[in-house]
């Protein structure tokens, strides 16, 4: 066995290559798709607002039946349907799932439904609601359902609608509308959840679910997967579409400005609290060149792609391209418009970290054409061992492939170490002095291909 000796190991900037993010189609037939989730395997679950969830399978097939069928609950049209899905953090055992949806009155409800036991492709069909939330307009529903780093399920609630938020519900803490809830759902007793005890009004004056304030329309929510970081995209109502960042830990009682502010624009500042108190947006942009309504998406924290690290992926509903933040320096960068008409209305990551997009009737993959050409380790016959790791892990090459060196890139994008491979003998890489977390491995062979993955270090 020969051990690798380091020829890199500093944290260096990592030198970007030619970047071109462009979308591949993934899958297509759906219809009025409005989230893309995963239950931690290889099937990705795609939400129609009509009142479908179906399986996309990780060869693009799409299974004929749909895992759950809530389209006799709902009220669909416009701003309505069936919005959002997420897999409790412990599914694999559970078995137990979530729903946001608009009922038959237009009310919000969230609803607890479960795997059936024989067949992981299909859900049960009776559930357990949980909650309803009154709605007084047709719009404005958020949507959003994600499971944070701390367990509790996070609900991303519209302020009720109409526009310019008539009755300044976002900042009524007595009302679960323009806001971000926050729920403990592991009880079995009904209504199946409390409010954590860190929510900022559990005992005083406010409704207890409420996590955050002062939000328009989350279009959407998510986590950074890597470290628990929330990223939140606010449709605005004139001019100013908005994202919105909190580091982890997250902190409770956060007030993102709706209606006193549209992004850092006042809008209509009567009653409000001062300005130093509120938590403005990351980023911004505004209506010029046809922009209308943001879509929200995800952190890159997948393996294929090194030059998507450190950015957030977002998109507008109304102009044909993608859009990101770099987490660096926060400035938002635009792909050019892709080729059709679509109308993006949501993303999607995979169990692996990697990203999707959809147009509501197909689902697309983002890609980078610089690194395009990278295939995962299994598929180029490498063998990774142990992962996760403490110290060290082995490379293995089952395929006879001959290989020149590898990278180690921290989740940032930083490159941290650079290695000469022996080319017909195991390696071992000795990784003792990295930190605890996630890290992407490349190993380049001798004929300009690129074999990535991840590396756990605990």
């Amino acid at each position: 066995m020969k051990k690798i000796y380091i020829l890199i190991l500093a944290f260096t900037s990592f030198i970007m290559a030619s970047q071109t993010i462009t979308i591949q189609s993934f899958a297509t037939g759906f219809s009025g798709a409005v989230e893309i989730t995963h239950a931690a395997d290889s099937r990705l679950f795609v939400v129609q607002k009509g009142g479908l969830i179906k399986i996309l399978n990780s060869d693009g097939t799409i299974n004929l039946a749909p895992f759950l069928n809530v389209s006799s609950l709902i009220s669909s049209g416009g701003e309505r349907g069936l919005l959002g899905l997420a897999f409790h953090p412990n599914y694999t055992t559970n078995g137990y799932f979530f729903v946001n949806y608009t009922n038959t009155s237009g009310n919000t409800v969230i609803e607890r439904y479960s795997v059936n036991s024989s067949n992981p492709n299909l859900a049960n069909t009776t559930g357990s609601i949980l909650m309803t939330i009154a709605q007084p307009y047709s719009n404005h529903n958020g949507g959003s359902i994600k499971f944070g780093p701390d367990g509790y399920l996070y609900i991303g609630m519209g302020d009720g609608g109409s526009g310019g938020d008539p009755e300044n519900r976002a900042q009524n803490i007595n009302e679960n509308l323009g806001k971000l809830l926050r729920i403990d759902v592991d009880t079995a007793v009904s209504p199946f959840y409390t409010s954590p005890t860190s929510n900022p009004y559990i005992g005083t004056t406010g409704n207890d679910e409420i996590w955050a304030i002062g939000l328009r329309n989350p279009w959407k929510f998510s986590f950074n997967r890597s470290n628990g970081d929330l990223w939140i995209a606010d449709v605005g109502q004139n001019n100013v579409e908005e994202i919105n960042k909190v580091s982890n830990p997250l902190s409770a009682g956060l007030n993102f400005g709706w209606r006193c502010y549209e992004g850092t624009v006042a809008y209509n500042t009567t009653g409000c609290a001062s300005v130093s108190t509120l938590t403005m947006p990351l980023a911004q942009y505004t209506h010029t060149g046809g922009n209308c309504s943001i879509t929200g998406g995800y952190i890159y924290t997948g393996a294929l792609y090194p030059n998507f690290l450190n950015k957030y992926f977002f998109a507008d509903y109304c102009v044909n391209r993608i859009g990101y933040v770099d987490e660096s320096s926060n400035a938002i960068t635009y792909t050019p418009n892709f080729s059709g008409n679509n109308n993006f209305t949501s993303f999607g990551e995979d169990v692996n970290g990697e990203l999707y997009i959809t147009n509501s009737n197909t689902i697309f993959k983002i890609i980078d054409t610089a690194t395009a050409s990278a295939t995962s380790f299994e598929n180029g016959g490498f063998v990774m061992y142990p992962n996760p790791t403490k110290n060290t892990f082995t490379i293995t090459n089952n395929n006879g492939i001959f290989t020149s060196s590898v990278q180690i890139f921290d989740a940032s994008g930083k490159l941290l170490l650079t290695a000469e491979l022996n080319q017909t003998e195991t390696n071992t890489v000795d990784v003792s002095n990295f930190m605890n977390g996630i890290y992407l491995i490349n190993i380049n062979a001798v004929n300009g291909q690129r074999y990535s993955s991840k590396l756990f270090v605990e």
